[in-house]
């Protein structure tokens, strides 16, 4: 595992070398020991799986506020998505900016959200799955989101919108007034 910094402080990219042969690949999913520099002291506490089946589809942009913020560890276990993460921190250096990576079965890497960060992703092939890690438990007190479309963050989805959730169109724009998530 090898792990490369993004130009969004504690988010990260970490790429996998599968062991490859005749019957298909091999790969360690998770190792603290491996990522212990960007874990840290963190837990594992939860481990969701997702299945998007329409291409262009988006799910998100998802946070969670103190005290269950987390850090998610996201990989894409079949097919192909676009996946994107939102740097909501109060103070951060790269506030409102976002990062984008492509993610799929092929390429095993996993990418590192943490804290304070908004995450969503659109689907670039049928039937795509992501494995998420979770560093806190899910909690609907403390859960919130920011329309895939937000002016004040401008992510530039690489499809046109196909579908997206009732709840995920609901999610407020961001007011001139939000100063950022406390971490």
């Amino acid at each position: 595992m090898k792990i490369v910094q993004t130009p969004i402080s504690g988010v990260s990219l970490v790429e996998t070398t599968p062991y490859r042969d005749e019957r298909g690949h091999f790969y360690r999913a998770f190792c603290h020991r491996e990522l212990a520099p960007i874990i840290g002291n963190r837990q594992i506490e939860q481990i969701n799986v997702s299945r998007t089946d329409v291409v262009g589809a988006i799910r998100g942009m998802h946070f969670q506020r103190k005290p269950h913020a987390e850090m998610k560890l996201i990989r894409c276990i079949k097919g192909k998505v676009w996946d994107v993460a939102v740097d909501l921190r109060e103070g951060s250096d790269t506030y409102l900016q976002w990062y984008a990576i492509e993610l799929s079965t092929e390429d095993c890497s996993m990418f590192v959200i943490p804290e304070g960060c908004a995450h969503g992703f659109q689907v670039l092939e049928p039937e795509s799955e992501l494995l998420y890690l979770h560093t806190a438990s899910y909690s609907a007190e403390s859960e919130g989101g920011v329309r895939f479309d937000d002016p004040l963050v401008s992510i530039m989805w690489p499809l046109p919108v196909s579908d997206i959730s009732n709840r995920d169109k609901s999610h407020p724009f961001l007011q001139s007034s939000f100063s950022g998530l406390l971490i």
